[in-house]
């Protein structure tokens, strides 16, 4: 009788405990995807209250602010975009994969929607260049891609 339950419990019994195992994993993994996505998102609502605590920029306008900026404020805007840049490619290299799963997919989506914004503004893209130098490969070509 106890051999006969110990050969159900092989039988049964591991194949089962394998499954709970990899489906707890795959949860556990999931929690730490969108818990790193949360952190990014945190730092990019943090960038946005830069933004706004340097309104005179202009930075969240459709249009880039045609008044000149005086030294003081050019400077500032390269920090800034610097900030961005250092953000992008963190955020990049943490979630971007050449081939992503669902979740993963739907966590980047947002992702290139703020890189896709930021590229199409002409003062971002006059200063990427140089902001990029130094940067991770694989993201600078991404950027690349992405500029007209």
């Amino acid at each position: 009788m106890w051999e006969l339950a110990s050969y159900v419990v092989t039988v049964v019994g591991l194949p089962f405990a394998i499954l709970v195992f990899m489906y707890d994993q795959r949860r556990e993994r999931q929690n730490e995807e969108e818990e790193l996505y949360q952190r990014l998102s945190d730092e990019y609502a943090s960038f946005l209250k830069l933004l706004l605590n340097n309104a005179d920029l202009g930075l969240m306008s459709p249009d880039v602010v045609s008044t000149p900026l005086n030294a003081e404020q050019r400077e500032r805007k390269k920090i800034i975009f610097d900030i961005l840049v250092s953000l992008f490619e963190r955020a990049f290299i943490l979630v971007y994969e050449e081939e992503m799963n669902p979740q993963t997919k739907r966590l980047w989506a947002s992702w290139e929607d703020y890189i896709r914004f930021w590229c199409e503004r002409p003062d971002f893209r006059a200063v990427l260049p140089e902001l990029l130098k130094g940067e991770d490969e694989d993201f600078k070509r991404y950027m690349g891609s992405l500029i007209p």
